[in-house]
Protein backbone atom coordinates (compact mmCIF):
# COMPACT_ATOMS: atom_id res chain seq x y z
CA UNK A 1 0.00 0.00 0.00
CA UNK A 2 0.89 3.25 -0.53
CA UNK A 3 -0.35 7.13 -0.14
CA UNK A 4 -0.44 10.00 -2.42
CA UNK A 5 -1.55 13.11 -2.23
CA UNK A 6 -4.60 13.95 -5.04
CA UNK A 7 -1.80 15.57 -6.98
CA UNK A 8 0.49 13.32 -7.48
CA UNK A 9 -2.28 10.61 -8.22
CA UNK A 10 -3.69 12.80 -10.90
CA UNK A 11 -0.23 13.49 -12.27
CA UNK A 12 1.16 10.15 -12.25
CA UNK A 13 -2.51 8.42 -13.12
CA UNK A 14 -1.23 5.95 -15.58
CA UNK A 15 1.93 4.92 -13.52
CA UNK A 16 -0.59 4.32 -10.00
CA UNK A 17 -3.15 2.39 -12.09
CA UNK A 18 -0.55 0.00 -14.09
CA UNK A 19 1.17 -0.51 -10.11
CA UNK A 20 -2.01 -1.26 -8.42
CA UNK A 21 -2.51 -3.89 -11.21
CA UNK A 22 0.75 -5.19 -11.09
CA UNK A 23 1.47 -5.60 -7.43
CA UNK A 24 -2.14 -6.47 -6.24
CA UNK A 25 -2.23 -3.76 -4.02
CA UNK A 26 -4.10 -0.87 -3.07
CA UNK A 27 -3.19 3.35 -2.78
CA UNK A 28 -4.64 5.58 -0.63
CA UNK A 29 -5.24 9.20 -2.48
CA UNK A 30 -5.54 12.11 0.45
CA UNK A 31 -7.00 15.23 -0.52
CA UNK A 32 -6.96 18.30 1.22
CA UNK A 33 -10.81 19.24 1.27
CA UNK A 34 -12.48 15.85 0.74
CA UNK A 35 -12.51 12.38 2.13
CA UNK A 36 -9.74 9.90 0.98
CA UNK A 37 -9.82 7.62 -1.89
CA UNK A 38 -8.79 4.28 -2.52
CA UNK A 39 -7.59 3.17 -5.97
CA UNK A 40 -7.38 -0.43 -6.49
CA UNK A 41 -7.01 -3.07 -9.87
CA UNK A 42 -10.02 -5.11 -10.23
CA UNK A 43 -8.68 -8.48 -9.79
CA UNK A 44 -8.05 -7.22 -6.14
CA UNK A 45 -11.92 -5.39 -5.74
CA UNK A 46 -12.95 -8.69 -6.56
CA UNK A 47 -11.31 -11.05 -4.69
CA UNK A 48 -12.39 -8.45 -1.61
CA UNK A 49 -15.53 -8.83 -2.52
CA UNK A 50 -15.67 -12.75 -2.76
CA UNK A 51 -14.55 -12.62 0.50
CA UNK A 52 -16.73 -10.74 2.08
CA UNK A 53 -19.65 -12.62 0.21
CA UNK A 54 -18.21 -16.25 1.78
CA UNK A 55 -17.89 -14.97 5.19
CA UNK A 56 -21.69 -13.25 5.34
CA UNK A 57 -23.01 -16.57 6.10
CA UNK A 58 -22.14 -17.32 9.91
CA UNK A 59 -22.46 -21.16 9.29
CA UNK A 60 -20.37 -20.73 5.99
CA UNK A 61 -17.35 -18.70 7.78
CA UNK A 62 -17.31 -21.34 10.29
CA UNK A 63 -16.73 -23.90 7.72
CA UNK A 64 -14.25 -22.16 6.45
CA UNK A 65 -12.54 -21.12 9.70
CA UNK A 66 -12.24 -24.50 10.77
CA UNK A 67 -10.77 -25.56 7.29
CA UNK A 68 -8.13 -22.85 7.48
CA UNK A 69 -7.29 -24.19 11.28
CA UNK A 70 -6.86 -28.30 10.14
CA UNK A 71 -4.52 -26.85 6.99
CA UNK A 72 -2.52 -24.92 9.60
CA UNK A 73 -2.21 -28.18 11.79
CA UNK A 74 -1.39 -30.07 8.52
CA UNK A 75 -4.49 -32.03 8.40
CA UNK A 76 -5.39 -30.66 4.82
CA UNK A 77 -4.71 -33.29 2.18
CA UNK A 78 -4.36 -32.38 -1.65
CA UNK A 79 -6.14 -34.48 -4.52
CA UNK A 80 -6.22 -34.02 -7.86
CA UNK A 81 -9.36 -33.19 -8.97
CA UNK A 82 -8.45 -34.09 -12.90
CA UNK A 83 -7.32 -37.03 -14.77
CA UNK A 84 -5.18 -36.60 -17.50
Amino acid sequence: MQVVNFTEARNNLKRLLDEVDDDADYTISNRRDSADAVVMGLDYFNGIMETLHLLESPANAKHLMENIQQYREGQAKTENLLND
